[in-house]
């Protein structure tokens, strides 16, 4: 027979398969019907739960949106990691980490480009998902000041015009993410490609030790 502590363990293990459903759910719900027109209802169909599940996880369809934001952010910062880790030179590291922070801006707004209900609401409410993102924007912060400073330590950054530049580089992928949702490329006369290039030669033109 289990002893207490082994079902206390499972029945959390479920909770949390269940909760983590749900937000899988909803996240692909609000990708193709929009946020607005996803209701409660529509999770639990989905999901195959009552109505009733859903709200002992969460009071409301705003606290299901936050969620997936949330796991997002955490999805992006994982991704992040493996570029950190990987065996290969600080630049090469930072290049890298360039092209998958400007990737995942998108592939969520491809996701959406047929969603004017999504987009248009994704972009009102820009500031509320940044709080939202703080924490993984503090993680993105170390990350790049751990290649900044691995970079400096190899001889291959300038120290001098490293300092502060991984803030600058966070606040460059916020305007990016907003110029995606937004679809202004072609105000500016430039294509997306043709942006994520110079943005890195301007950025290692920067920081490299001449």
């Amino acid at each position: 027979m289990r002893n207490f502590a082994q079902i206390i363990l499972i029945c959390a293990i479920m909770v949390l398969k269940t909760r983590e459903k749900l937000i899988d759910v909803a996240r692909q719900l609000f990708a193709h019907k929009g946020i607005e027109n996803t209701t409660m209802s529509d999770i639990a169909n989905a999901s195959y739960k009552g109505r009733r599940t859903i709200y002992t996880y969460f009071k409301n369809k705003r606290e299901i949106y936050n969620a997936v934001i949330e796991k997002e952010s955490e999805m992006l910062v994982a991704r992040l990691r493996e570029v950190v880790s990987a065996d290969a030179s600080p630049t090469d590291k930072l290049m890298k980490f360039i092209d998958l922070r400007i990737d995942v801006v998108a592939e969520s707004v491809a996701r959406h480009h047929d969603n004017t209900v999504l987009r248009s609401l994704l972009i009102r409410e820009f500031k509320r998902m940044e709080r939202i993102r703080n924490l993984a924007i503090e993680k993105e912060l170390e990350m790049l000041r751990g290649i900044m400073t691995e970079g400096v330590d190899k001889g291959d950054f300038d120290p001098e015009k490293t300092t502060g530049v991984y803030s600058a580089m966070i606040m460059l992928f916020q305007g990016i993410e907003l110029s995606y949702m937004r679809n202004n490329f072609s105000q500016f006369g430039i294509e997306p490609q043709q942006m994520r290039q110079y943005i890195k030669q301007y950025v290692l033109s920067g920081i490299k030790k001449h």
